[in-house]
């Protein structure tokens, strides 16, 4: 095991916390736990990108940043809409 697979390793708690947070919290708790879950899921994509020399991961990471913005205004505009 080396560094980016460790660090990967402890990037998963936080990500199932935020995803059980996404799935079972107050709306309130959802909204920041899709946030949460976004950014760890970068971080991990990123880190895998370096462990496996695979650029092509990190284009993976690139868009997941560019749609997390939209998701989470588009989460923001249902949660004031319907709940």
């Amino acid at each position: 095991m080396n560094l980016w697979t460790a660090a990967i390793l402890a990037l998963l708690p936080p990500l199932i916390l935020g995803a059980v947070l996404a799935w079972r919290g107050r709306p309130g708790q959802r909204f920041a736990a899709y946030q949460l879950v976004g950014s760890v899921t970068v971080l991990i994509l990123t880190l895998m990108a370096f462990a496996t020399d695979q650029a092509s991961i990190t284009d993976l990471a690139v868009t997941l940043v560019l749609l997390n913005l939209p998701g989470t205004m588009l989460l923001a505009v249902f949660l004031e809409r319907w709940i």
